[in-house]
């Protein structure tokens, strides 16, 4: 069974090493004109500057949580326990590293896209140069994540014996250990996530209020003084936020199924039904197996389309990509199950909720691909100025801003029910047919081919950086088009990335409750969340309002960044003569410094909130009450996130129909066009900070929980004083 793991190690391995040749391959390319490199280095210096410093403040934080772990494990195990921090710390190495090396070919790529499409006038060799770039990071987010689980494996499980049954039995450290890797990445992904949202949707919101409703002057216009810093933030947030996050989703997914399996192991041991050790092995590998073959399919699904011959049309590419990704997942999977589960004895797949045989789990994990397909068609529908929803805010921003964002509105809150259907339809079939480790496997389903799915997220913002490049380089108007069909669709597969993160969190987050419930019951009972219990109730009640803390706190902190980003783009247009008519040079320093400063101030509480807020509530209120949080906090975020992910880019898409021409009579520096441009600043901080980050809490939360759970159970105040559980 152990050599399973040599599946897993080379498809990581592939998935770097391919990561490494395109970056290569991206880096060789010519950057164009001076002009054009003075502006990328730029780019790239903010870009920098800014993570160096975040990633210092990440380093703070997660020393202390580290010592603060082996404090609570030293405790609840009565001695030292150094394992979980050091599990923590790998998660933390590995998360930081995807976003690292993605903000860096975001930063060489973006150039190279803008010289390609100047000099080859081509959308579809342009598009090539973009992917080619985000599948730097794509695949680092599949190999990095892939590669710490094998080292926890290979470190913790063989090398100090914690995979041993007996082991398993007794303390449960290794899925300790897991739980706490899966939280290192998650750590990371909250802090990039929030910090680079802040920071991009302020120079973003700054830029557009004073830029283009004020003076009138184009997007990305070098006459701007916050255009630097706009483009800065594309790369810290869209890039290396959106690849921790979504490698934080694809750990969280893999480690709640492995997780889930040892818990439903014990319970089935406790109750005396017929277990086999064999049947826990190979479901404590399947879900590696799985998401192994995942990455390998992203490979070949990303390499198809780079190598093939480039077209006109884009958006098709790139769901070749994603859509090849699928179908051979999908086939792989289906032979790895027929390989590992075909032959087991009939009782006891029964006994491990395989409802209809060795095939359970693979049907389970394909309505889990198919699911999120569907739930990022949805997406796509919802947020394509190809389609009406789009289409009508378009229409709508004629009569003004107010019913721009009024339509904006009831486009988002609309979006939320198919995608929630399709979601419990998911739930309940993957559970008939293998039980609670049924939905965990849809979730790691839903995210095995994330490779793929991330490369074509992050071509969306280099190509956005690229337009911004070739706009202040004041290339030819053919270049900009380009990069803007580049740019529109790339808003288009951001909402559908967005959809697979939130939909595989909520799945996820089930089976982490599951396992939480596990933890702290005792072994063999039946799992028990009563909503007739008033302190599940209240706990519920709690959870269901804390995303809507959270998302304001986020708000507000863009808000607050914003404005000072637009006070100085007004002072230097007032106080720099000839700066509107391209005599004098904007001080983007300045800017840059703004956004810099206020990120790394404001996303202190809401990262730090996710982690202290169940824990002060477990050691308030007990584990009930935390697991009603757990359910309320997710319910409530999961249409929260789907909401201001779909109404933020179909703002954005409904500002980009005007600007193609397609409105007759409408166009850029109409009046239509200054309501389009209020709506869609009105969604950025709702799609890039708000709606990714909820995923991430929920999370966070369900983490933080499982691993204190037993703490909470026996040091609670309600038990402590009053003797309530």
């Amino acid at each position: 069974m152990e050599a399973l793991l040599i599946l897993v190690i080379v498809a990581a391995l592939l998935a770097l090493g391919y990561a490494a040749f395109n970056f290569i391959g991206v880096k060789k390319l010519d950057e164009g004109t001076d002009r054009m490199k003075e502006i990328a280095a730029a780019i790239r210096v903010g870009a920098n500057a800014f993570i160096t410093y975040e990633y210092k403040i990440i380093a703070v934080v997660v020393v202390i949580i580290a010592i603060a772990f082996a404090a609570i494990f030293t405790v609840q195990y009565g001695e030292f326990s150094w394992e979980p921090s050091v599990c923590f710390m790998i998660g933390v190495i590995m998360s930081a590293s995807a976003g690292w090396v993605g903000m860096k070919i975001a930063t060489y790529a973006n150039v190279r896209v803008s010289n390609t499409a100047r000099n080859t006038k081509n959308i579809g060799s342009t598009l090539k140069v973009a992917l080619k770039g985000g599948s730097v990071m794509g695949l680092c987010v599949g190999g990095f994540a892939l590669l710490g689980l094998f080292l926890v494996y290979i470190i913790f499980g063989f090398g100090l014996n914690m995979l041993d049954i007996e082991a398993l039995r007794g303390a449960h450290v290794f899925t300790q250990c897991l739980s706490c890797y899966a939280l290192g990445c998650s750590i990371v992904a909250m802090f990039n996530r929030v910090g680079g949202g802040i920071y991009t949707k302020a120079a973003d919101m700054g830029a557009d209020l004073v830029g283009k409703t004020e003076a009138h002057i184009p997007e990305d216009d070098p006459r701007n003084p916050a255009t630097i810093a706009d483009n800065v933030g594309d790369n810290v947030g869209d890039v290396a936020g959106l690849g921790s996050d979504l490698l934080e989703s694809f750990v969280g997914a893999i480690s709640s199924a492995i997780i889930l399996a040892v818990s439903l192991y014990l319970s089935n041991v406790a109750n005396n039904l017929e277990v086999s050790d064999e049947m826990l092995s190979k479901m404590m590998y399947f879900p590696l197996v799985f998401a192994a073959i995942g990455l390998i399919a992203s490979i070949l699904g990303i390499a198809y389309v780079l190598l093939k011959k480039g077209s006109d049309n884009p958006h098709r590419d790139l769901n070749i990509s994603t859509w090849s990704a699928a179908g051979i997942t999908i086939i792989g999977g289906f032979v790895a199950t027929y390989l590992l589960f075909n032959g087991e004895n009939a009782d006891i797949l029964k006994v491990a909720g395989f409802n209809i045989g060795f095939i359970s789990p693979w049907i389970a994990a394909s309505l889990g691909v198919v699911s999120g397909v569907i739930i990022g068609g949805i997406a796509e529908y919802y947020t394509s100025y190809d389609y009406k929803p789009t289409q009508t805010i378009a229409q709508a921003s004629k009569e003004g801003a107010a019913l721009t964002i009024t339509q904006g509105l009831s486009v988002g809150m609309k979006s939320c029910m198919y995608p929630l259907i399709v979601l419990g339809i998911t739930t309940y079939v993957s559970y008939a047919v293998s039980g609670m480790f049924g939905i965990a496997m849809a979730a790691v389903g839903m995210l095995s081919f994330v490779s793929a799915t991330v490369s074509v997220d992050t071509y969306g913002p280099i190509s956005d950086n690229a337009g911004g490049i070739a706009e202040m380089s004041e290339l030819e108007p053919e270049v900009r088009e380009i990069t803007d069909k580049l740019d529109s669709v790339g808003n288009t597969t951001a909402a559908i990335g967005k959809g697979f993160a939130i939909g595989s969190a909520s799945l996820a987050a089930l089976s982490l409750m599951v396992s939480f419930l596990y933890a702290f019951q005792p072994e063999g009972s039946s799992l028990d969340l009563n909503f007739t219990n008033p302190l599940i109730l209240a706990g519920a009640l709690v959870g269901g309002a804390l995303p809507y803390l959270f998302s304001g706190m986020l708000i507000e902190a863009v808000a607050n960044a914003a404005r000072k980003m637009v006070e100085e783009v007004r002072r230097q247009f007032r106080d720099i003569p000839g700066i509107l008519e391209g005599k004098a040079k904007p001080d983007y320093k300045t800017c840059i410094e703004i956004s810099s400063q206020g990120a790394l101030k404001e996303m202190r509480m809401p990262a730090i909130i996710s982690i202290i807020f169940p824990v002060i509530a477990g050691f308030l209120f007990g584990p009930y009450f935390v697991g009603g949080l757990l359910i309320g906090a997710t319910l409530s975020a999961i249409m929260l996130a789907i909401f201001t992910g779909n109404a933020g880019g179909a703002w954005d898409n409904g500002k980009k129909y005007i600007e193609s021409g397609a409105i007759e009579g409408q166009g850029k520096g109409s009046p239509a066009h200054d309501a389009a441009v209020v709506g869609d600043t009105v969604g950025d901080p709702l799609k890039d900070t708000v709606g990714p980050s909820l995923d991430i809490l929920i999370k966070i939360m369900s983490t933080v929980s499982l691993v204190a759970a037993v703490l909470f159970y026996n040091y609670n105040l309600l038990y402590l004083i009053f003797g309530i559980r």
